[in-house]
C-alpha cells in the first residue's frame, strides 16, 4: 500500500486531466483555469519535490530581510533613547557606536552593505536552479496544454536533456544582480559630474529588465525546440520585446504575492506575512509560476513559431473547428430526435 502511494506521488496517474472531445476548452483562458484546477495538487507535489534547489535563495532573502529589519529597529530604538533616555533593547556598545554617527548616513551604508551581500550570494543560489527549472518547464508545459507528464520520470529526463542550457541561463541570471548593482552605482557616481553617464546607467537597467523578461521564454523554449544556446537567447529576447506588454504583465502578476506580503509586513510589522510568503513559495509558488509561464508561452509559440512549421500541431488542448462542427451536428441530431 505504501509503495503504491509513493509511486502515485512521484509518477502521478496516467490519463489524469485529459478531456473528452466535447468538453475541450474553446480558448486558452478556459484551458488555463481547467488545467490549473486539475493539476493543482500535482503542482504542489512537484514544487515540494524540487524546493531544495530554491532553499538557499529563500534562506538568503530571509537573512537579508531580517538583517534590514534589525537595522531599522536599532535606529528607531536609538532615536527613542535620545528623546526619552530609555535604552530599550539597546546595549551600551550600540549606543556608543551610534552616538558618533549620522543616523541617515549609517542607514544608507548598512542598506548598501546588505544589498551587496545579497547580490554576491545570489550567484551560487540562483545558478543551481537552472536544471531544475528546465525539468519544471517541461512538465508544466505538458500539463498546461492537457498532455500527460509523469512528475518524476519526465522531470528527470528533461533535466538530463537540458541541464547544460538550463545551467547557462541560470548562471547568467545569477550574476545579473551584482552587475546591475555595481554598474548602476558606478555610472550613478559618474553622472553626478557628467549627466551623459545617465545613458549607460539606464541602459544597464534596461538590459537587466529585458533579460528577466526573456527568461520567461527561455526555459519553455529549450524543452520544446532543439536550438543552440545563442539561438535560444536571441529568439527568447525577441519574443519578450515583441510581446512586451503581455510579458511584463505576466511577470508582475507573479510578483503580486511577494508585493502584498512585503507591503503588509512593512506597514504593520506582522511577521506572519513573511511566514505566509515563505509557505506560498515552499508549497506551490515556483511550480505555479512555471505553469503560468508555460500557459502563456504555449500560445506565443503557436502563433509565431508552430504556425509556420509544416506538420506541427497547434492549439493543443483546445477544441478545433472540426470538434466544434461535430458538436453542432450532434446537437442538431439530438434536436431532431427530440422532435
Amino acid at each position: 500500500m505504501f509503495g503504491k502511494l509513493m509511486n502515485n506521488y512521484y509518477y502521478g496517474k496516467s490519463g489524469k486531466g485529459d478531456f473528452r472531445r466535447e468538453d475541450l476548452p474553446r480558448n486558452r483562458w478556459q484551458l488555463f483555469w481547467e488545467m490549473l484546477r486539475v493539476r493543482f495538487s500535482a503542482l504542489c507535489r512537484i514544487n515540494l519535490m524540487t524546493i531544495a534547489a530554491w532553499l538557499p535563495l529563500i534562506i538568503l532573502i530571509g537573512y537579508c530581510v531580517t538583517t534590514l529589519v534589525n537595522v531599522l529597529m536599532i535606529r528607531s530604538q536609538y532615536a527613542a533613547y535620545v528623546e526619552t533616555g530609555d535604552m530599550g533593547d539597546l546595549v551600551e556598545e550600540q549606543i556608543s557606536l551610534l552616538a558618533g554617527l549620522d543616523l541617515d548616513v549609517w542607514m544608507v551604508e548598512m542598506a548598501r552593505s546588505i544589498l551587496s551581500t545579497f547580490c554576491l550570494w545570489c550567484i551560487p543560489c540562483i545558478a543551481i536552479t537552472g536544471p531544475v527549472q528546465a525539468g519544471l518547464a517541461y512538465v508544466t508545459r505538458n500539463w498546461s496544454r492537457d498532455e500527460h507528464a509523469f512528475i518524476w520520470a519526465d522531470f528527470k529526463d528533461a533535466v538530463k536533456d537540458n541541464w547544460k542550457q538550463g545551467l547557462l541561463v541560470s548562471a547568467i541570471t545569477s550574476v545579473l544582480p551584482i552587475v546591475l548593482y555595481v554598474g548602476y552605482q558606478f555610472y550613478g557616481q559618474q553622472a553626478a559630474s557628467n549627466v551623459i553617464f545617465m545613458v549607460p546607467q539606464m541602459l544597464i537597467v534596461v538590459i537587466g529588465i529585458v533579460w528577466i523578461l526573456g527568461v520567461t521564454f527561455m526555459y519553455p523554449m529549450m524543452v520544446t525546440y532543439k536550438v543552440s544556446f545563442p539561438q535560444l537567447v536571441r529568439n527568447s529576447l525577441i519574443m519578450a520585446v515583441g510581446r512586451l506588454p503581455q510579458t511584463v504583465g505576466i511577470r508582475l502578476i507573479m510578483l503580486l504575492p511577494s508585493v502584498i506580503c512585503l507591503a503588509i509586513f512593512l506597514f504593520t510589522g506582522a511577521l506572519l506575512a513573511l511566514l505566509a510568503l515563505g509557505a506560498y513559495y515552499i508549497l506551490i509558488g515556483f511550480a505555479l509560476a512555471r505553469f503560468v509561464y508555460a500557459s502563456y508561452t504555449n500560445g506565443v509559440f503557436d502563433k509565431y513559431i508552430n504556425a509556420h512549421m509544416e506538420g506541427v500541431q497547434i492549439n493543443r488542448g483546445l477544441a478545433s473547428e472540426e470538434d466544434l462542427d461535430d458538436e453542432d451536428d450532434e446537437d442538431e441530431e439530438n434536436e431532431k430526435e427530440q422532435k
